[in-house]
């Protein structure tokens, strides 16, 4: 599966666009709800209840100023994946200690469980890259931002 499969342009989104900004764990984990439940059936409540119990278990902060919120919604036939952007950092209790620029959400069923390991090893993978990082924080829009994420995508089946 591809992380193409999974997400689409209207869930990527810029904190810049987004009214009142993102200045928190929980204004990140609120607009990646909203972002969700635009696309789908499911209410913000319920899918930001998911991300925040996620959450207190560990932070999804893996480093290197990425974040990646991920949780378990059995409502859904399969796995979705949004994206925020914030080059004004955030802090959210990442393992380096350092604040997040970068959320990539995963949200999927339980019955999913082997496609939603795969599909965070491979935006584990994406994210890798410094440069590409620094590229996507650049980006003037969503939509451009999603364009990154496609051709990055492509180079690296390419490579």
């Amino acid at each position: 599966m591809r992380i193409l499969d999974v997400l689409s342009a209207e869930r990527v989104l810029l904190a810049s666009e987004l009214p009142g900004g993102v200045r928190s764990k929980a204004t990140v984990l609120a607009a990646l709800a909203r972002s969700f439940s635009a696309s789908t059936s499911l209410s913000t409540a319920d899918v930001e209840r998911i991300l925040v119990e996620r959450e207190a278990l560990q932070s999804t902060g893996v480093g290197g100023g990425v974040a990646i919120p991920h949780g378990v919604v059995n409502e859904l036939d399969g796995l979705l994946a949004a994206v925020l952007l914030c080059p004004e950092p955030v802090a959210f209790e990442a393992i380096d200690g350092a604040p997040v620029s970068i959320f990539f959400s995963v949200i999927g069923p339980k019955r999913a469980t082997g496609e939603h390991l795969k599909t965070l090893a491979r935006v584990s993978r994406l994210l890798r890259d410094g440069g590409f990082r620094a590229r996507l924080l650049a980006a003037g829009s969503g939509a451009d931002a999603f364009n990154l994420i496609a051709a990055e995508e492509g180079r690296s089946a390419n490579a």
